[in-house]
């Protein structure tokens, strides 16, 4: 059986890595806001990384219980998941604002529109 200090571990990582997730991705969008893409996409890489750290966290855990052992449920592991969900949605909607701003980025080029990125 995992134990609630085991649960509330695995908990407390999972909210480290998509909260490490959530400070790239924005981060990234701020980036992609003044222009620097290649920037802002590493960042989106570097937030995905995390994710998947978090999955693996969640997958040790999911893997005991699919085993057959019992998971008491702590405050701090449903806040992790929480925590990592909203993160993913997040990474959805900050790579589709991300897109957008290179594409204006294109077409101001194209129309030979100079814009202060930081009036954007």
């Amino acid at each position: 059986m995992a134990t609630k200090e085991e649960i509330s571990m695995t908990g407390f990582a999972i909210v480290a890595y998509a909260g490490d997730a959530r400070t790239d991705l924005i981060e990234a969008l701020n980036e992609a806001k003044k222009g620097n893409f290649d920037h802002a996409h590493a960042l989106v890489k570097e937030a995905n990384d995390s994710i998947v750290e978090a999955h693996n966290e969640q997958t040790k855990l999911l893997s005991k219980e699919a085993g057959g052992e019992d998971m008491d449920v702590t405050f701090i592991m449903v806040h992790g998941q929480d925590t990592l969900m909203t993160t993913m949605l997040m990474m959805d909607q900050m790579k589709f604002f991300i897109d957008e701003y290179e594409r204006i980025a294109k077409i101001e080029d194209q129309l030979g529109i100079k814009v202060n990125a930081e009036s954007k």
